[in-house]
Parts: structure tokens; sequence; C-alpha cells
């Protein structure tokens, strides 16, 4: 059953002159900053925040704050399904490149970071609505998210995933602002002092059965924790550098999608609940619409229910409850 499907991988490097493709998802973080009349100069600003706190984070060696500079991938990646022509646009990851300016060595960094997913925004925006419609107490449906995480799984297992990549992926995210996290005494160098939520969130329990663990984290010079989903052992699988250019690219795009969170004027204490209408943070000069980044993900649901979901509903409940890694 698992020859279902196979995938394509294509790349393309998001600098200052990217232009997002048809098949990408325009709430993607890279996409909303590519779009109207300031799209070059907010990919510009942002790019270079990335560098300055990836610096920041890499000072060893690097007096002048501008010994490495970080290259962004778009990884996209079309689902094809045996037995038809047809394409659908599955997973969309960045994938981080680091460049030494000392050494003139070009440094692989870490795939994931950003996560997009057409089949998520439907099970978020499409799914659990119609679940709840109608009902007096919110739930979620028995197979909420599996026929998600075994797709994504069967990726990362796939050989044309390990033909490109060298280690498994690492997602980051925001905190949920309806969560407690405290602080622990657990304090690693780079991803600095680890947090525990009060309890699980459905963002967890989705990215649970993808195979993913998660853990929490407040990097030096941050305000704020990040959620760190990864397969086997966050800090000891990955070097230094791959775990600043995770933590430089997606803490910038954080400050700029959600500055009340991570571009706070006050840092997180020893127990932070976030709060997306604190008043109390700063701007970044790039132009983001978070407003429209919300309407869209329905119409991105909509999307996989019509070409993906209903077409080949019957199939993928048979692949999904016979799939085995």
């Amino acid at each position: 059953m698992n020859k279902n499907f196979t995938f394509t991988i294509k790349n393309i490097l998001l600098d200052e002159n990217y232009q997002p493709s048809d098949n990408t998802r325009i709430t993607t973080n890279f996409a909303n900053l590519a779009r109207g009349e300031s799209r070059q100069q907010n990919l510009s600003n942002a790019l270079k925040m990335i560098d300055n706190s990836f610096n920041a984070l890499a000072y060893w060696d690097n007096p002048r704050g501008d010994r490495y500079s970080v290259e962004l991938e778009i990884i996209s990646v079309d689902m094809n399904i045996e037995g038809s022509d047809q394409t659908f646009p599955s997973i969309e990851v960045l994938k981080t490149n680091i460049v030494d300016h000392q050494t003139n060595e070009r440094i692989e960094g870490i795939v994931g970071n950003n996560f997009s997913s057409y089949v998520r925004d439907y099970d978020f925006s499409v799914l659990l609505g119609e679940h709840n419609k109608g009902q007096s107490k919110f739930s979620i449906p028995d197979d909420f998210g599996v026929l998600h995480g075994n797709l994504f799984k069967h990726f990362v297992n796939s050989t044309i995933y390990k033909q490109h990549f060298n280690k498994s992926p690492v997602i980051c995210l925001s905190v949920s602002d309806n969560k407690t996290y405290n602080r622990t005494q657990n304090q690693h160098p780079l991803l600095g002092f680890e947090y525990l939520p009060n309890e699980s969130s459905l963002t967890e329990q989705y990215f649970k059965k993808m195979g993913l663990q998660v853990r929490y984290f407040m990097p030096p010079n941050s305000v704020a924790p990040l959620a760190f989903f990864f397969f086997g052992d966050l800090l000891n699988d990955y070097s230094n550098l791959e775990l600043i250019s995770t933590i430089s690219t997606m803490e910038t795009f954080q400050k700029i999608y959600r500055p009340e969170i991570y571009n706070a004027n006050a840092v997180a204490g020893n127990c932070y609940q976030p709060n997306l209408k604190n008043l109390d943070h700063s701007l970044t000069q790039i132009v983001y619409d978070r407003e429209e980044r919300s309407m869209l993900a329905i119409k991105q649901g909509r999307f996989a229910e019509e070409h993906f979901i209903k077409p080949y509903q019957t199939m993928l409940e048979q692949w999904s409850a016979n799939y085995a890694i």
C-alpha cells in the first residue's frame, strides 16, 4: 500500500527577488512577505534580520559579527498519486544553508524550519469546523491528523528524502497563547532555557501523529520560548551552526508575524503565558498581513478538500488504515 504515493522535490532560493509560485500556500510566512508593493524590501529586511541574529549567536571567532550569512531554500514537495496523472502540492518547508565568509565554506543547515501543508489547512480550517458545527462543546474527531501524519512520515522515510537530506527535519513554531510555560533549570548554550507547558496543545497532538516530539527553549537574546518539533535527539543530533540557523530564521519570522510575543519589550519570566493582545511590543519595518493570512487558510483548506481529500477519499482511508513505517 505504501507504493501508492511517490514524491517530487523542487527547490528555489528565497532571496529578495523571490516570487511565490502558483502552488505555494500564500499563507506561508515567506510567501506573505513576498506580496504587495513592499515585497522586495520586506524580503531584504527579513533576510538581514536573520543574518544579524545568526551572527549574534555564533559570536565565537566572529569579532565583527559579520562572519556568516544564511541562505534559504524553499523545498516544495509534490505528491504523485499512483495510477493518476495528477499531482498534489503536499508539503513546503525551508532549508537553511550557512555561508562562512572567513573560510569561504558553504555549510548545510537544517531542513524543516517553517512548515506548510494544504492537508493541515483542511484539517484545522475545514474538518474541525464541520465536526463541531451545531455542537455545544468543542471536540476533536477520533482520526484527526492521522492521514496527514502518515503522509508526512511516509515522505520523511522515503528514498527521495534520504537522497536530498542528510538529517531528519526540525520544525520550529511559536508557543500557544492559551497555554502556560514554566522555565526549568535545564539550559543549553544555544537553545537557552527549557520551558515546560502546563498541558498538551492541539498542535502538539497533531505533530505527534507526524512522528514528531516537541521541546520548548528560549534562546539567548530572545524574549519568549520557541517550540521545536523533531525526531531523535534535538540537542545532540545537530551541530551548533545547524541549530543557530533554525533559531535565527524562525525567530525572525515570529518577530514579524507575532511581534506581541517575540518582539515584546519584556522577557518571558519563570512562569510565562503568551499574549497576542500584549501592547508592550515593538514592530519590525516589515509589512505582514496577518488578517489575510487567517482568511486564506480556509480557502486553502477547501482547495485540499476539492482536489485531494474528496476525489481520493476511499483510497486515502484504505492507505492510511494500512500504513506502517
